[in-house]
């Protein structure tokens, strides 16, 4: 995936890039209102519905899930029961708090769509397969980079894409590539080290500062990563 983004941005001739999974619409002129309200050190993304591919529009549903707006990184805690690393799980509290906002700023994304311009994705260096392998923790890898160098992640709710959410009824569609638990861990160790050059704020003013309410985050984390032997 890694490789095959890589490419695609070195072939590319415009100001600015989309990445997208292929089982996705899009709201009308997203491309047009993601343009309008960018700025060079921010990634955009639109707001998040579920796809309902077998008639191409929104799902219809009576839960009260979407769309997602933003997502918090969740604790890396050790022993869960997929892997250690940390994720993006969206943040619904967050989203009603901020409902009358029509770009609001996120912790992290899901990596089935993001923008940015050709310009910053070769200044974040974008998309490194050291550690990371090929697949694993797309957006664990812009989103921090983004935030600790001084940029924003940035939900626009003018526009919407919708994803498909494969699930049982159709299957993943591809087959996983191995590496990704090592991968999630790695990424974790990586950040929570402060191990990544260029950054001028470390992981701790993300936490502490710039999300300090983020759920599943105890005012003791460092002592908590420290007593988890995350921290070298």
């Amino acid at each position: 995936m890694r490789a095959g983004i890589n490419k695609a941005v070195a072939m590319s001739k415009g100001e600015f890039i989309l990445k997208c999974d292929d089982h996705v619409m899009f709201g009308e002129g997203f491309d047009e209102i993601l343009k309008a309200d960018h700025q060079p050190n921010w990634v955009q993304v639109p707001q998040r519905y579920a796809l309902d591919a077998e008639n191409w529009k929104i799902e219809e549903r009576t839960d009260n899930k979407y769309p997602i707006v933003q997502m918090y990184q969740d604790f890396p805690r050790k022993g869960k029961a997929n892997d250690d690393g940390t994720h993006g799980v969206e943040w619904r509290e967050r989203r009603d708090e901020t409902k009358d906002q029509d770009l609001v700023e996120s912790p992290s994304m899901q990596g089935s769509c993001w923008f940015m311009t050709r310009e910053y994705f070769d200044k974040l260096k974008l998309m490194d397969a050291t550690g990371y392998g090929q697949f694993a923790q797309e957006a664990q890898e812009i989103g921090f980079k983004c935030w600790l160098s001084g940029g924003k992640l940035m939900i626009n709710k003018k526009t919407f894409y919708a994803h498909l959410h494969k699930g049982k009824h159709y299957g993943r569609f591809y087959k996983m590539p191995s590496g990704n638990v090592e991968a999630d861990s790695w990424s974790a160790s990586h950040w929570l080290n402060n191990e990544e050059p260029g950054m001028i704020h470390d992981f701790a003013w993300f936490i502490n500062e710039k999300f300090p309410n983020m759920p599943g985050w105890p005012e003791n984390w460092e002592e908590e990563i420290r007593r988890m032997n995350w921290i070298k």
